[in-house]
């Protein structure tokens, strides 16, 4: 029978390992960690995440700060907001609500936010140490599928991973941390030929498309491991991943829901990240 990876309970024990952390730190060391996170416009999605981090900071015990700016605001503006949060001592952690509005270059955001600030872990001077090894952060929903399937008792070393999407935020430093641990890795995108045989290859499949439920059960290796990074609409209106778990379940030896599988645990990484950054700049 199926197993299903529970994100929402591995992420609220997590949470609860960090909050110990920090009230140790704020005891011991009298240092509070602090995340500014930044927002442009008003969009409803990004107004949602940004709550619900204000609301994981609040339960841990790090100190949050909001930072909305209007959605015509110049991209100079934007840039002398984090010059000015790079120099405080009190921010350890900058974040950068995406997507930014088209007239603001991301890139060019992100590359000048502070490496030893980029909780993100998407500035290039960070992207680099994760291809080499040499990291001091991860990013979140990579670091976060490979904690839970740590976590869930699954063995990484060795097995065939299959991932289904190249981004910079996912599927590229996902295929590097799989690799350090040791899983031969297979990265497929929207020009692989033979996607289904390949999938059928896989030990792990991780579906991070953006189509919903895409993967179906017959792309699946009987008892492999099913982790479902998709956060799509169905025609109904209803939350669902690219894999179609209904079906795929049936299939497979582990699988993650959504909601509540790979979701809550970004968010909790970006808390350990904090608290990391936190660390490094006090030297402790």
């Amino acid at each position: 029978m199926v197993k299903i990876i529970n994100g929402k309970e591995i992420s609220n024990s997590l949470i609860e390992k960090l909050k110990e952390k920090v009230d140790k730190l704020k005891l011991e060391s009298n240092v509070c960690p602090s995340l500014a996170v930044i927002m442009v416009g008003d969009n409803p999605a990004s107004k949602i995440y940004v709550n619900n981090k204000k609301r994981i900071c609040e339960k841990i015990g790090i100190k949050s700060y909001e930072f909305v700016l209007p959605a015509n605001a110049p991209e100079s503006e934007l840039l002398k907001l984090i010059c000015g949060l790079n120099k405080r001592e009190d921010i350890n952690g900058i974040l950068v609500q995406l997507p930014l509005p088209p007239h603001i270059n991301e890139k060019k955001i992100i590359e000048n936010i502070a490496p030893l600030k980029d909780v993100d872990a998407f500035n290039e001077t960070n992207v680099g140490k994760i291809m080499t090894g040499n990291f001091k952060f991860l990013p979140c929903t990579p670091a976060g599928i490979v904690y839970l399937l740590k976590e869930s008792n699954i063995k990484i070393e060795g097995q065939h991973c299959v991932i289904i999407g190249r981004s910079n935020i996912v599927g590229k430093p996902l295929a590097m941390l799989m690799l350090h641990n040791n899983a031969t890795v297979t990265i497929c995108h929207s020009k692989t030929q033979g996607l289904r045989e390949i999938c059928k290859t896989a030990d792990i499949l991780i579906a991070a498309v953006g189509k919903p439920k895409f993967i179906s059960s017959d792309m699946i290796k009987p008892g492999a491991v099913v982790v479902d990074v998709g956060i799509n609409r169905d025609i109904n209106g209803y939350v669902c991943g690219d894999v179609d778990f209904e079906k795929v379940k049936d299939v497979a030896s582990y699988i993650t829901p959504v909601p509540g599988g790979v979701g809550p645990m970004t968010i909790a990484m970006l808390m350990k990240n904090t608290i990391t950054a936190a660390l490094l700049q006090k030297n402790i």
